[in-house]
C-alpha cells in the first residue's frame, strides 16, 4: 500500500505557438481532485526543462499519467517514460488518450508502460489510481489494460457516458498565464457535444465514440462558457465539438444565451458542410452576435470521385459556395479543411481540388483553407485497408511517432510526386491570408512582403508551375523573424477527442 495522493500528469509538445490546456487531462483530473488526490500537470510546451521536473514531482508521486494522440507526441512520451523506468523500474506509468484508446495491446507491449486507459478516463482512471494507493488488482476496473506476469490483461470496455453526466473539468489547474506567454492569446478548447452521425472514411471519431451524437443543453454551454471566459480572461474558446451543429435548435438556444449574458468572448465551431449549409442568414447573424467568429468545414476534397470514395457523396459544391457567402456576410469566418492524396485521387482529382480552392478564395475573399496529406490513423473506416494499400503500419509504439502527414510517404504518392505535393501546398499556404490561433506577429514589411508574394504564388496554382519556388524561399526567409511554427498544427488537436484521455 502506498500513501501518496499525488498524480502527476505530462502533456508531450502538441503546437508551440498555438497551445492551451490540456482537455483530457483537465476531464480525468476532476474526479481524483473530488477524491483528494494532489495533482500536478506538466505542459512541456511551456515548462522548461520539462523532463527534469518530472523526474523530480515522481519521486513522491504514486504514479505518472500521459495523454496523447497518434504521431509527434509519442516522441517525448517514450523519452519520459525510458527516464523514469532507468530512475525506478517499478514506478507506474499510465497512458491513456486517443493513440492507446485505438491500438491498446501494442501500446500496453512497450515495456516501459504499466498501464492504459481507453476510452472515457475519468471513472477508469480513478479506480485504477485507488487500486494502485491499495495495493489491490485492478482486474474488475472497466476500460483499462495491464501486465501480469509478462501478459497484457484487457478489462471489458467501459460504456460510454453521455456528456451531460460528466464532471466539469479542471480548468483551474491549468497555467493560462503561461498559455498566453507562448502564443500570445488566452484561449482555450471546450467540449459541448460527443461523436457525429456521419461516418467519413478517414475519420477516427467512430472508433471511440461510436455515431450516437450527444450533447449538452444551451443553459450549460453558456453557463460554463461565459464563467470560464470571465474567470480566466479568455478572448477566445474553440469548441472542439466534431460536429456542432446537429442540432440546429440547440445552436441556436446557445446563441440567444449567449447573447443575452452579454458575453464577450469569441468562439470558433466545426461542421459538416451539409449541415452549415442549413443555416440561415438570421442564424448567422445571430450567432455573430453571440461572438461566433468561424466555422471550420471539413470540404477534404473538390472531386466528387474522392468524395464517394471518401464516404461524402453527400456533399454539394454548391452548398459550399453559399455557406462561403452567407458566413462572410454575417462577419463570420468560413475555414475549410482539405485532404489531399486520398486513395485515388492522381493529378486530375487534385487538379480538380486546387481549382475549387482557388475558385472559392477568389469569389469569397477571407475564406480560408487548411491541407493536410492523407493518413490512415488507427480508428478510421479505412484503417483496416492500410495493408492492403501497401501501407506498412509502425510495428511499435515509438514508431508510431513519425506516422503523420509531415513525415509519412504514401505508396502512390512518393518521391517527386510527394515533394511536388508539398509545394503546391506551401503555395496554397502562401497564396491566400489563413488566421493562427495564436498571435499574429508579423511587422508591417513582413506583412507587405507576403502579399505580394501572393499574386505570383496564385499564378503559379493556377497554371500548375512550380519551378524555382523563389517565393517560398523568401518567405521561408521572412518567418525567421517571426513565431516559431508549431511542431504539430493546433488545429488537428481540436479535431481529436477531448474526452478519450487519462
Amino acid at each position: 500500500m502506498q500513501t501518496s495522493r499525488k498524480i502527476v500528469f505530462f502533456f508531450p509538445s502538441f503546437a508551440s505557438s498555438e497551445a492551451t490546456a490540456p482537455l483530457g487531462i483537465l476531464a480525468v483530473a476532476t474526479p481524483l481532485l473530488r477524491a483528494g488526490f494532489e495533482i500536478v500537470l506538466i505542459d512541456s510546451t511551456i515548462t522548461p526543462n520539462f523532463k527534469g521536473r518530472v523526474l523530480a514531482e515522481v519521486k513522491d508521486a504514486l504514479c505518472l499519467g500521459i495523454s496523447l494522440v497518434t504521431g509527434p507526441m509519442i516522441r517525448e512520451t517514450v523519452e519520459i517514460a525510458k527516464a523514469i523506468k532507468e530512475w525506478n523500474p517499478e514506478f507506474p506509468i499510465v497512458l491513456g488518450g486517443w493513440h492507446p484508446s485505438l491500438l491498446p495491446k501494442q501500446t500496453l507491449e512497450a515495456p516501459y508502460i504499466d498501464y492504459i486507459v481507453r476510452g472515457q478516463g475519468e471513472d477508469s482512471f480513478l479506480e485504477l489510481v485507488q487500486h494502485l494507493r491499495a495495493g489491490s488488482a485492478p482486474d474488475f476496473v472497466a476500460g483499462i489494460g495491464f501486465k501480469r506476469d509478462g501478459k497484457l490483461v484487457m478489462t471489458p470496455e467501459r460504456p460510454l457516458r453521455p456528456l451531460v453526466e460528466m464532471p466539469p473539468k479542471a480548468y483551474h489547474i491549468a497555467d493560462f498565464d503561461a498559455y498566453e506567454r507562448k502564443c500570445g492569446r488566452r484561449w482555450a478548447m471546450y467540449t459541448s457535444s460527443l461523436a457525429c452521425p456521419f461516418n467519413c472514411a478517414y475519420c477516427t471519431n467512430a472508433g471511440v465514440y461510436g455515431r450516437k451524437w450527444n450533447a449538452l443543453q444551451p443553459e450549460q454551454f453558456v453557463e460554463e462558457t461565459v464563467d470560464l471566459s470571465r474567470r480566466y480572461a479568455l478572448e477566445m474558446i474553440w469548441v472542439v465539438d466534431d460536429n456542432f451543429l446537429v442540432d440546429m435548435d440547440r445552436a441556436r438556444g446557445i446563441a440567444e444565451g449567449l447573447v443575452r449574458e452579454n458575453s464577450h468572448f469569441k468562439w470558433s465551431i466545426q461542421a459538416t458542410s451539409n449541415v452549415v449549409a442549413r443555416l440561415t442568414p438570421e442564424d448567422l447573424r445571430l450567432m455573430h452576435r453571440a461572438g461566433l467568429q468561424q466555422i471550420c468545414q471539413g470540404v477534404d476534397s473538390g472531386s466528387p470521385k474522392i468524395l464517394k470514395a471518401m464516404h461524402k457523396d453527400w456533399q454539394d459544391f454548391e452548398s459550399i459556395y453559399e455557406s462561403a457567402a452567407r458566413c462572410l456576410e454575417a462577419g463570420i469566418r468560413p475555414s475549410f479543411n482539405i485532404i489531399f492524396a486520398f486513395p485515388g485521387e492522381g493529378r486530375k482529382e487534385r487538379r480538380e481540388t486546387i481549382n475549387f480552392m482557388m475558385s472559392v478564395c477568389r469569389r469569397f475573399p477571407g475564406a480560408e483553407f487548411w491541407t493536410n496529406i492523407f493518413t490512415p490513423y488507427p480508428g478510421s473506416p479505412i484503417f483496416s485497408k492500410a495493408t492492403e494499400l501497401g501501407i506498412e503500419l509502425p510495428a511499435t509504439l515509438e514508431a508510431w511517432a513519425d506516422y503523420f502527414p509531415r513525415y509519412t510517404r504514401l505508396p502512390w504518392l512518393d518521391g517527386k510526386e510527394h515533394d511536388r505535393l508539398q509545394v503546391t501546398r506551401d503555395y496554397l499556404r502562401v497564396a491566400f491570408d489563413r488566421i493562427p490561433i495564436g498571435a499574429d506577429r508579423r511587422g508591417k514589411i513582413t506583412r507587405l512582403v507576403q502579399k505580394c508574394i501572393s499574386l505570383p504564388a496564385r499564378w503559379r496554382l493556377d497554371h500548375d508551375v512550380y519551378r524555382m519556388p523563389v517565393e517560398l524561399w523568401l518567405n521561408n526567409k521572412l518567418k525567421r523573424y517571426t513565431a516559431m511554427k508549431p511542431t504539430v498544427d493546433a488545429k488537428r488537436l481540436a479535431n481529436t477527442p477531448a474526452e478519450a484521455a487519462c
